[in-house]
C-alpha cells in the first residue's frame, strides 16, 4: 500500500497537539511526521476543523493554532476546497446515512485530490466512499495501526 496518495483526518492533527493523551499524541505525531515524507495531501477542511477544535477545546491558543496550520500548509500539499462533485457525493453519502456529512465531505474532497485512503481516528475502519478507504489510525494499545503503517 506504500506509495498510495492519502490524507489525514482533522482528529489526527488535533491529537498531535493535545497532550492530554500521551500515547495517542505520540502516535499522532509519528503519523504526521511520516506522512510529511509521503504522498499525503491535507484538505482545507481538515486544517479548518483542526483550528476550530484545538481552539474551542482550549488545547492551544489561537496564535499557536494558526501558526501550526501555516506550518502544515508549508509541509504538505493542500487540496483545494470541495467542488460541486465532492459536495454532491458527500450529500448523497450523508443522506443515505453512510457517513456524517462533514466526514463525507472530507472523504469526497480527498478523493477528488487523488487520494485512495484517509487515516482517521473516529471514522469506521475500512469504510469506503467511491473507492477511497478509511484507515484506522490507532491500534488497541493506542499505537499506530498496521494498516496506517502500511501507508506511511
Amino acid at each position: 500500500m506504500s506509495g498510495a496518495r492519502f490524507s489525514l483526518d482533522s482528529n489526527l492533527l488535533v491529537y498531535a497537539t493535545d497532550g492530554r493523551d500521551g500515547a495517542r499524541q505520540a502516535a499522532a505525531i509519528e503519523i504526521v511526521s511520516r506522512a510529511a515524507r509521503r504522498d499525503c495531501v491535507l484538505t482545507l477542511q481538515a486544517l479548518s476543523e483542526f483550528f476550530h477544535a484545538a481552539t474551542r477545546k482550549g488545547i492551544i491558543p489561537r496564535p499557536e493554532a494558526g501558526a501550526q496550520v501555516r506550518r502544515w500548509m508549508d509541509v504538505f500539499t493542500v487540496a483545494p476546497g470541495a467542488n460541486r462533485a465532492a459536495f454532491l457525493m458527500a450529500l448523497e453519502a450523508a443522506t443515505a446515512g453512510r457517513f456524517k456529512f462533514y466526514d463525507a465531505l472530507l472523504l469526497a474532497t480527498a478523493r477528488e485530490a487523488g487520494c485512495t485512503a484517509v487515516i482517521s481516528e473516529d471514522m469506521a475502519d475500512g469504510a469506503e466512499l467511491d473507492g477511497l478507504r478509511v484507515v484506522a489510525a490507532f491500534d488497541e494499545q493506542s499505537g499506530i495501526s498496521a494498516r496506517a503503517l502500511a501507508l506511511l
